[in-house]
């Protein structure tokens, strides 16, 4: 009996190791080497199911990225019948998130499709959509959503009672990149929610904004689902890639950072770039694709 277990524990650790790309582990660490402040990185190759990771069970700030959940939850709602896509919301100023967000600029009473304010959320990363939309469904009924899909720690702290402690430490949202990358893969595969919902959370995904860091070293031409979040002392990402050879998942998150300047060579920012530039050359090394001469004054998107 016991050396059947032991067999059995052997093959399991065996299988755990065939899967793990060792030698892209290397290369991320060696890309990681100096930075100033605390990195964790999971990266998925969809079709070989080959993975490597760097704290990818680390709790780390989402910033943003806590939006991805906040959409499947309206998605959720909508799917109920409890909201409708299309259906009119009126603003209202008491609204009104500080910040430079398009929907901070309406009027009150100003009527919006839900739709437009979703797309807002992901696309734009507006912020007074995202706290309206998260408003009507609520933190709660979120949080609740996540669980029931089986993600352990990715959670809504900001408005969601009981979440004050950990709010204090990680911000609006929380979570690993390693399930991260699990709900993009989920939108991905057309699981989170229904495969309807998926598809058009998917749609939403592939129309981001902010394409000026790991987004601007995958060509144009590849479909890429994305979402960024940024504070002063975390910046991250997590994207899926439909490359040609075959689609990867990756999410990079950094906290503790020491450059908290709002420039494009902030070194979290940098540092975001060189591990998407890698991944991309990694996984698809016979391109010879590389961000045009001169692309620089065309990415100041802030």
């Amino acid at each position: 009996m016991k050396l059947k277990l032991s067999l059995l524990l052997l093959f399991i650790s065996s299988t755990l190791s065939a899967q793990t790309d060792k030698k892209l582990t290397a290369l991320l660490l060696d890309a990681i080497k100096g930075f100033n402040g605390q990195v964790g990185i999971y990266v998925h190759n969809l079709k070989t199911g080959k993975y490597a990771e760097i704290n990818a069970d680390t709790l780390f700030p989402t910033a943003s990225m806590i939006k991805v959940s906040i959409q499947c939850g309206v998605m959720d709602k909508i799917e109920k019948g409890e909201l409708k896509y299309n259906q009119k919301l009126i603003y209202r100023d008491s609204l009104l998130y500080p910040g430079e967000d398009i929907l901070g600029s309406f009027k009150d009473k100003d009527t919006i499709e839900l739709s437009k304010a979703v797309m807002l959320m992901i696309t734009m990363s507006d912020n007074t959509a995202s706290t309206w939309l998260q408003k009507i469904v609520t933190g709660e009924y979120i949080n609740n959503w996540l669980e029931q899909n089986g993600f352990k720690v990715m959670r809504v702290n900001s408005r969601v009672k009981g979440r004050e402690k950990i709010r204090s430490m990680y911000g609006w949202g929380v979570s690993t990149p390693r399930e991260m990358c699990r709900l993009f893969t989920m939108i991905r595969n057309g699981e989170a929610v229904s495969p309807a919902a998926s598809e058009r959370m998917y749609r939403n995904l592939g129309r981001i904004y902010w394409d000026d860091k790991a987004l601007s070293q995958i060509p144009p031409y590849v479909n890429a689902a994305s979402k960024q979040g940024a504070l002063d002392e975390s910046k991250s990402e997590t994207v899926l890639v439909n490359a040609p050879h075959g689609d990867y998942v990756f999410s990079i998150i950094t906290n503790n950072n020491k450059d908290q300047r709002w420039v494009p060579d902030n070194e979290a920012d940098i540092l975001i770039r060189k591990v998407s530039a890698l991944l991309w050359h990694y996984y698809e090394p016979k391109s010879t694709w590389k961000p045009a001469d001169g692309i620089a004054k065309y990415m100041l998107n802030e």
